[in-house]
């Protein structure tokens, strides 16, 4: 039983943030990505006994790997923040909310007698009739 909640809540958090995973796998594959390609291009400079460019090649080579490891550690620590977007959407709602209430404030004090008596009775539907009997 703990295996199924367990793999539910690993699969509901992936579906949640599948946006946010997806970019950290692809900027994490990056990084092992330009250490291939480094040390291919350090291979390659040996054989050619061109050496100097290798001052340019690692600070280059490690700009990037810090850019991603720390992009990727942001992405990670803001994952549980909530959004500008949900706020802004419930504030919407609020708003809407509460201009409906203040419309139906307007409509009970046009209502006449009668009609405020319909909204305060209770209706009945026919289970609750037959349970009377």
């Amino acid at each position: 039983m703990f295996r199924q909640v367990k793999s539910a809540i690993f699969w509901t958090l992936l579906y949640k943030f599948r946006r946010r995973f997806t970019i950290v796998v692809v900027l994490l594959s990056i990084v092992l990505l330009s250490q291939w390609i480094y040390t291919d291009i350090v291979e390659y400079l040996q054989l050619t006994n061109q050496l100097q460019y290798l001052s340019f090649l690692l600070p280059i080579k490690w700009a990037i790997i810090l850019f991603n490891i720390a992009f990727s550690a942001y992405l990670i620590i803001t994952i549980f923040k909530p959004q500008k977007e949900d706020k802004k959407k419930a504030e919407k709602i609020i708003k809407e909310q509460s201009k409906k209430n203040n419309d139906k404030e307007i409509k009970e004090n046009d209502l006449s007698p009668k009609e405020k008596e319909f909204l305060t009775k209770k209706l009945r539907n026919k289970s609750e009739i037959l349970m009377d009997r």
